[in-house]
């Protein structure tokens, strides 16, 4: 049987392998035309291949590049991959992005800033059947390499669960629940059940305690899932668990103890801020793990391409700005902030979110490399990688556990590692911190001034009780240019429709039509 979608979970196909550059990874395609389940692990390089796919499927969107077969159905191919809706809907719901086009995603795109979605609305779908994608493609790249006895293929298998830990994260995330499937479930037709969201964190963090000894070590091969990538999203799920699990649930030690095995590894922050978002950000001793563009060899018009070709102000398409209230955190001489501002014709405030040239452009992402080469591949496509995880973000993550109450910390420890952040490039003009300036409402916004656009803010705001309510305002949350409160219950995206109208074992989340 040959894949050319995964059209819906429910009828589970057989995966066919392709690839896509990332790094050592780069290999030749497995042909799709040609190519069944039974045959297409014939060789090493097969296995590699298969690999890659499942890395690929973050960042590209069917079989051809930049879009072409895609592994879901949509009627817009190239906006649906996995990182630009997960960067969507992070970015967008926020104080820091806004979006110019309205007719996107059947003109329903401006409810993310409105905080008015649906449980019909294109975007949620799109992001739901990503993430199934990747589990459905990771699932069936572990049934064929389990119980190898081949070293390669037991690291490979590794990988492929970290993969599909990271896919369930992000539905644990955005979604709360999601339909439950692994590599003990057969490819045929059937409907899976639901997952619930504490069942769903104690699996995904069972699976990556489970394979972290026996992922490859730090650093082992750019572009690959390691044991620091491990220990990171074993972090990010910790410092979350009270948003996951419910008050009192606390995992802030667990995090701790993780982002000290990553701190204490071989790692250490690029000596200039920019160098994380460049071209040849691949060189950068600060990322930990990364999804990889190519612009000869790996084209999309993923998240990354979106943030440099839309930027406003920079000649782009003008599809992306950012807000005041995002602007308004930076001091003047802070380093960090690179907006594009009046003197190429932004203006500061939004009157109208469709207006291209109101709100500031931010120019932190760029395709040319720290040495001001512009990459000579010949395509309008971006080399530049997605930092997912980077020390900085450690840095900041370990400073919140310790003020949370986590053991295994310190706050002296915690104040340095935030002003070596702070003084990274030499520029003493924002100023080192004392102990008594680091407070939780100063890390949520030195977490603004340092992670802006790299997909956390959403996830912030919602850990610190700013993304609904009428605690946090910022311009056109609520669908007014002030800002006004917007439920609680947006603190998850609504299960799709059409999902729930396929398979009845889903049930949708409180608040949301057909929700309980």
């Amino acid at each position: 049987m040959k894949l050319n979608k995964i059209i819906q979970l429910c009828v589970l196909t057989v995966c066919i392998l392709l690839t896509s550059c990332l790094g050592d990874l780069d290999l030749q395609p497995i042909d799709p035309d040609v190519t069944t389940s039974r045959s297409a692990y014939n060789s090493p390089e097969a296995y590699k291949q298969g690999l890659a796919k499942l890395y690929a499927s973050f960042i590209l969107t069917g079989q051809q590049g930049p879009a072409g077969n895609s592994d879901i159905t949509t009627s817009d191919e190239g906006n649906s991959s996995f990182l630009r809706q997960m960067w969507n809907m992070e970015e967008l719901t926020t104080d820091e992005a806004v979006w110019s086009y309205p007719n996107d995603f059947g003109g329903t795109i401006f409810n993310l800033h409105y905080h008015s979605w649906l449980p019909t609305d294109g975007i949620g779908a799109f992001a739901y059947a990503r993430i199934m994608n990747s589990v459905v493609l990771a699932n069936e790249y572990i049934r064929a390499t389990a119980g190898s006895s081949d070293p390669d293929l037991q690291l490979y298998n590794t990988e492929a669960r970290f993969i599909r830990a990271l896919s369930y994260f992000y539905g644990l995330n955005l979604f709360g629940k999601m339909p439950f499937v692994t590599e003990a479930n057969l490819p045929g037709a059937f409907l899976p059940e639901e997952i619930i969201r504490t069942d769903l964190f104690e699996y995904i963090e069972s699976e990556l305690l489970a394979i972290q000894d026996e992922m490859g070590e730090p650093k082992f091969e750019y572009g690959r899932a390691d044991k620091a990538a491990c220990s990171m999203l074993l972090a990010k799920l910790y410092l979350n668990a009270e948003v996951y699990l419910g008050a009192g649930n606390e995992r802030y030690t667990q995090a701790i103890t993780e982002l000290n095995k990553v701190i204490t590894g071989p790692y250490s922050l690029a000596p200039n801020y920019l160098n994380n978002f460049l071209a040849d950000n691949n060189t950068s001793p600060e990322l930990i793990f990364s999804f990889n563009s190519d612009g000869r060899y790996s084209q999309s018009y993923s998240a990354v391409w979106t943030i440099i070709k839309g930027n406003a102000g920079n000649g782009g398409f003008s599809g992306l700005r950012t807000t005041s209230a995002l602007v308004g955190k930076f001091a003047p001489t802070d380093p960090r902030a690179h907006f594009l501002k009046e003197d190429v014709g932004q203006s500061l405030e939004i009157e109208a979110v469709n207006n291209t040239k109101q709100g500031y452009g931010v120019n932190k992402f760029r395709n040319v490399t720290s040495t001001g080469q512009i990459p000579d591949d010949g395509t309008d496509f971006i080399d530049t990688d997605y930092p997912l995880f980077r020390l900085g973000d450690a840095y900041l993550m370990y400073a919140e556990a310790v003020l949370r109450g986590g053991t295994g910390g310190d706050i002296n420890t915690a104040v340095g590692y935030i002003n070596q952040l702070r003084n990274r490039s030499g520029d003493p003009a924002i100023g080192n911190i004392t102990s008594g300036q680091l407070t939780l409402d100063f890390i949520l916004d030195e977490r603004a001034r340092e992670l802006y656009w790299e997909g956390h803010r959403r996830t912030d705001l919602i850990r610190f009780g700013q993304f609904t309510g009428d605690t946090y305002l910022w311009p056109w949350k609520g669908g007014v240019s002030e800002g006004i409160a917007s439920e609680p219950f947006r603190s998850l995206f609504p299960i799709p429709a059409d999902d729930r109208a396929l398979n009845p074992n889903l049930t949708q989340n409180a608040g949301y039509p057909g929700g309980n």
